[in-house]
């Protein structure tokens, strides 16, 4: 008997009907006779025991009996999947071959692999990689079945991940924790992902805080010749004594002075250059995870939760391919789809989308198909299933439509336009013109009524002209202006942030090193950090940005710079990138991750914390008392628990030390 066994109950379902028609059992589907049989998992069904699991004494937080670190690991069957464990491991006792059907990432390879562990399987076991569920799709992965021995790395990418999580918050929190209750703060929660992402938050609304607005000046001219107006701005020289550091002009009566001259001058202005350059930008690539949530973030205002949501939604409607993949290219075998899927795409009810499909040129074949880019997953694009539009959510119908643009971009030809430069000389001034002006609209045909981010230069035509040329002064102007503070972060910029975390180090040095790793979190863990930071209560939401509450600053200023910058995160995280591709092992990594805990705790138990302004001192060894929340409601503790066990009755909010007992 061949068994599969799914990440989750529809992607078990997409299985089945991929293999045929089932018979629907408790826990499981069986196939031909039950000689095929599919049963799932509900994600990670097993979990690691804690640390008073490993042992009662840590029950009680203690500084002395840190490093806790298991001399072997345990993990434990969720309380909530016992039943469904159970079905899992008499089927894999019953079974000849086993299939790995989780997801296609680290976490998907983990989690199946870690049940087959659990119960100590020995039977062969193979690999099935669906990144769609359409039953075509679906038919095709079940064809080209691979040796589970081959995803080896994948699994200890995750488990390296989970255990360095699990170290990491279970010591560092208790330890500082332990420090802060001493000096009359909150308990703090250390996440190896989750503390670095806090803290750039709270650094950003420091830069806020810290900014001060500079006013400066900018002088424009517009010239004239026989085709037409050019627009032009006055380079002010570094010999004006006016600037600052970053050039700007600070006196507002240097730049009348500017334009009086401007004005009085009667001679003619000179083209001395003329810069003309021909560029070419290629297709925009498909959707990974997170450029998706990004782009839906600054159009819709969606948080990524939400998209990652709904695209899972999408993705169980079979709708669309995988929607965890941080890959943003497209295995060539997929290209023998093109028509059927541009074939579904054109009868949608979007009319203006459904002529631009009309228009593809399925000849063409754009950067995005590359074999070599690809791992366990390829881009997020539609599928060869026909969507029903109208029955989608209007969320579902937004994404969808996007995921379908992007798609269709491969189709069109490149964009292409030319840039010019002009530089003019007057009245012993320079003064530079910018223009655009589009030769072939290209695939941003597609994305027309869009305003795009990233052009550089305006779209207005300059008029023809030529080097030595003279021009007309017509008029200038003076326009102020004013250096505007940081944005504060919204959902999807942060997650932005984290994906990008090479701009955000604080050794620039690694900047370069740093660039091709996928930041810090997977894609289908960083929407999930977010939503905890604020649950936790370190983030809030103040309209459509993110403020930092007094508990995260109040962490920032006593962890150290290892956990509140992203270095030292980034660095593991491109490390677990190379255990993924096994470039590197597991035990290195693991024992590299235990040589920075003890690092992490030494610096925790010797860190000068300042105490809390106006912290209650316990009247009997003077250690900061803390409120605290018990079955009977607040009470006040000293933080020097359980040496000293000084406790008295909340009363309003302060202690009663009235009814204290030692």
């Amino acid at each position: 008997m061949k068994l599969f066994i799914a990440e989750k109950p529809s992607l078990a379902r997409a299985i089945a009907a991929g293999i045929g028609t089932g018979k629907n059992e408790d826990g499981y589907i069986s196939l031909n006779g039950g000689e095929e049989i599919v049963t799932w998992c509900f994600g990670h069904i097993l979990e690691q025991l804690s640390p008073s699991e490993y042992d009662e004494k840590y029950q009680k937080w203690r500084m002395e009996d840190l490093p806790i670190v298991p001399s072997q690991w345990k993990l434990k069957v969720k309380s909530d999947a016992t039943k469904q464990f159970k079905i899992i491991r008499d089927l894999i006792s019953k079974a000849t071959t086993i299939v790995n059907a989780g997801d296609p990432d680290r976490e998907g390879q983990l989690l199946v692999d870690e049940v087959l562990d659990f119960v100590g399987n020995k039977k062969p076991v193979q690999r099935i990689l669906l990144n769609a569920l359409d039953e075509k799709s679906v038919r095709q992965s079940l064809k080209n079945l691979h040796d589970n021995e081959d995803f080896q790395g994948l699994k200890n990418a995750a488990l390296g991940r989970s255990r360095a999580d699990w170290l990491v918050g279970m010591n560092l929190s208790r330890a500082y924790t332990i420090r802060a209750r001493q000096a009359g703060y909150e308990n703090i929660s250390v996440g190896r992902v989750m503390t670095p992402t806090m803290a750039l938050v709270v650094r950003r609304e420091a830069e806020i805080s810290n900014f001060q607005p500079v006013i400066y000046y900018v002088v424009k001219a517009i010239f004239k010749n026989k085709f037409g107006e050019i627009s032009t701005t006055c380079q002010i020289s570094d010999e004006i004594q006016k600037l600052d550091s970053e050039g700007r002009l600070l006196d507002k009566n240097v730049a009348e002075d500017f334009l009086e001259k401007f004005n009085s001058v009667k001679a003619q202005g000179e083209i001395i250059s003329v810069e003309e350059k021909s560029k070419t930008e290629n297709q925009r690539l498909p959707y990974s995870l997170s450029t998706l949530q990004i782009e839906t973030g600054k159009m819709y205002g969606y948080s990524p939760q939400t998209v990652l949501d709904t695209m899972q939604m999408l993705y169980e409607k079979k709708l669309t391919t995988y929607p965890r993949s941080d890959c943003e290219y497209l295995p060539e075998n997929q290209y023998s789809y093109v028509k059927e899927i541009l074939g579904h795409l054109k009868e949608l009810p979007n009319k203006e989308f459904a002529e631009l499909v009309g228009k593809a040129d399925i000849t063409i074949r754009s950067k995005a198909w590359n074999d070599k880019k690809i791992s366990a997953h390829h881009a997020i694009i539609p599928t060869r299933v026909k969507a029903d539009f109208a029955k989608l959510t209007s969320i579902e119908q937004n994404l969808y439509l996007m995921v379908s643009q992007a798609y269709l971009a491969q189709f069109y030809p490149p964009h292409e336009f030319k840039s010019t430069k002009i530089t003019i000389s007057f009245a012993d001034e320079k003064f530079i013109g910018k223009g655009k002006q589009i030769t072939k609209l290209g695939w941003r045909e597609i994305y027309k009524n869009f305003v795009c981010d990233d052009e550089e230069e305006s779209e207005s035509n300059l008029p023809p002209v030529h080097r030595g040329e003279s021009v007309t002064y017509i008029s200038g102007t003076i326009s102020k202006n004013i250096t505007k503070p940081p944005t504060r972060f919204n959902p999807s910029t942060l997650l932005q942030a984290m994906k990008e975390i090479y701009k955000y180090v604080r050794n620039d040095t690694l900047k370069n090193e740093l660039k091709e790793c996928s930041g810090i979190g997977t894609e289908a863990t960083r929407a999930g950090i977010i939503e905890k930071l604020q649950t936790s209560g370190y983030l809030k939401l103040a309209g459509k940005f993110f403020e930092p509450t007094e508990k995260a600053r109040m962490a920032t200023k006593i962890l150290p710079e290892e956990m509140i910058y992203p270095d030292t995160t980034a660095i593991w995280e491109k490390e677990l990138e190379k255990v993924a591709i096994g470039h590197e092992s597991f035990d290195k990594f693991y024992h590299g991750q235990l040589q920075s805990l003890l690092a992490l705790l030494n610096k925790a138990k010797t860190a000068e914390i300042i105490p809390l302004k106006n912290s209650v001192l316990c009247p009997s060894c003077r250690k900061s008392m803390i409120r605290r929340k018990g079955k009977m409601g607040y009470f006040w503790g000293c933080s020097g628990f359980p040496e000293c066990k000084t406790t008295a009755r909340d009363n309003n909010g302060k202690p009663d030390f009235s009814t204290r007992k030692e």
